[in-house]
């Protein structure tokens, strides 16, 4: 299946440069850019932290990427040990894709989803008398937890109730502490490139997001709640208070990435609007 842009319409190309312009930026608070040309590889700036992708070259005007272009990236992906990944947005540079398809990766879709200047913001759901939603300073006690969450949730994709819990939730937060994830988010807090909320309850983070500004844009990414405390509404909870906190401090398009079209209803349902998709290409899995 081949991305089409929603609902047939033609793309809003105002929004879609901006949004290109979002992705270009905001890696480079922790990683550095080498130029291949069409393609731009972000490669992470330390020996820990994440690992980056690479990306059409913002405002490149030349030839478009061919799959020789992106072998070379691949090259040097596999000479730094990153993984061999491109993330990229289909209605912006719709010919990329078979030219990743012929170096030997495999695609993936997931539905782009918007709230502009002019769409209200997201209406927080009701939950547990005993569910505190709230953004997260650095030194919170809750953040190891807060960090830890996601990284279980997205170990049981999916948005059906699950057995992992409490235990999966402190072996990943023990781990996280011990390897400088943590650290890392909290100084991020710090330097104001990420904001991190949380839903907690009786002490315990079950649902934690975070959105990373850049100017007037800003991205939530990594949303996940445990699989014993799904369907819930704690996800919107958690997206409503980071919608809020950007509109407040002056970010005026928020924007996400669904992993499927069941999880973009979920926010569709909450105002968020369809926009684009966006591919995300990784190396094919070996056959069995």
């Amino acid at each position: 299946m081949h991305a089409v842009t929603p609902a047939d319409q033609a793309p809003d190309r105002p929004l879609l440069d901006e949004i290109e312009r979002y992705y270009d930026a905001a890696p480079r608070s922790s990683a550095r850019a080498e130029d291949f040309g069409p393609l731009t590889l972000f490669v992470r700036a330390a020996d820990t932290g994440w690992h980056y992708y690479a990306r059409p070259t913002l405002g490149h005007d030349g030839p478009a990427a061919t799959a020789e272009d992106v072998r070379r990236v691949l090259e040097r992906q596999r000479e730094l040990g990153a993984p061999e990944a491109f993330e990229w947005v289909a209605e912006q540079n719709p010919a990329l894709r078979a030219a990743v398809e012929a170096a030997g990766l495999t695609v993936h879709e997931h539905p782009l989803l918007v709230l502009g200047p002019q769409d209200e913001s997201v209406a927080a759901p009701i939950t547990a008398e005993r569910t505190e939603v709230r953004v997260l300073a650095a030194d919170a006690p809750e953040l190891a937890q807060a960090v830890a969450v996601p990284h279980v949730a997205f170990g049981a994709p999916g948005t059906a109730i699950g057995a992992a819990g409490a235990d999966e939730l402190a072996a990943s937060t023990a781990t996280l502490t011990a390897d400088g994830g943590v650290a890392r988010i909290a100084q991020r807090i710090s330097d104001g490139v990420t904001v991190q909320a949380a839903a907690l309850e009786d002490g315990t983070v079950l649902c934690s997001g975070q959105y990373n500004p850049v100017g007037p844009v800003g991205e939530v990414v990594g949303v996940g709640t445990l699989p014993s405390a799904r369907r819930r509404g704690l996800g919107l909870a958690v997206t409503a208070a980071l919608v809020a906190h950007a509109r407040a401090n002056g970010v005026r398009t928020v924007f996400l990435s669904a992993s499927d079209e069941d999880v973009a209803r979920i926010y569709r349902r909450a105002g968020f609007r369809p926009f684009a998709t966006a591919l995300i290409a990784e190396a094919a899995s070996p056959r069995a």
